[in-house]
């Protein structure tokens, strides 16, 4: 069954986001490590690769789509200096959590669009930890302090869940994936 317009539309519109999320945290990282926050730019690197996991299952969803699409998504412009991608990529996650990912999820769960409900969820959950961390992190280098990583960033490479600490969860509790498959930054 094709794709609805709405929610193809929405999985484009995702999609785009998340591939330029994640082009403009690698951007990030290298300003972090260039500006002597090595944490700050681990954690850019790692919440990167789960912005490219969620831009992976958004296009993944769109496998049956015949045809091309155009892409675009809002982006703040930048770059700056840590303290301000902090509070860039911050921004970001919180309009994601607060506005788009609630009404892709829900249009999604309305037109019986499965997989795509599932997608939306995926990176819903992720992008409320990482504004979290990205807050975090703004503390700390706003004093001229690198973010006091103990530890790995932990992404799951299935829905992007991202955790901090030795060791990953036993399993996502996202998406319920093993300890073994997280990828540790």
């Amino acid at each position: 069954m094709p794709l609805r317009d709405m929610t193809r539309d929405f999985l484009i519109n995702a999609f785009s986001g998340e591939s330029m999320a994640h082009m403009r945290y690698l951007i990030f990282a290298e300003i972090a490590e260039r500006e002597g926050f090595a944490n700050v730019a681990r954690l850019f690197r790692a919440i990167a690769y789960a912005e490219f996991v969620h831009a992976k299952n958004h296009y993944n969803n769109l496998r049956e789509y015949a045809g091309d699409f155009s892409a675009s998504a809002r982006t703040p412009a930048g770059p700056g200096n840590t303290s301000k991608n902090l509070e860039l990529a911050a921004r970001g996650e919180e309009y994601e959590v607060n506005e788009m990912y609630p009404v892709y999820l829900e249009t999604a769960r309305l037109q019986g669009e499965k997989s795509a409900e599932r997608s939306f969820y995926y990176a819903l959950e992720a992008e409320k930890i990482h504004a979290e961390l990205y807050r975090e992190a703004k503390q700390y280098v706003d004093k001229g302090q690198d973010w006091p990583l103990t530890g790995k960033v932990w992404i799951c490479p299935v829905c992007g869940h991202t955790h901090v600490g030795e060791e990953p969860p036993e399993k996502c509790p996202v998406c319920g994936a093993s300890r073994k498959a997280y990828v540790g930054f």
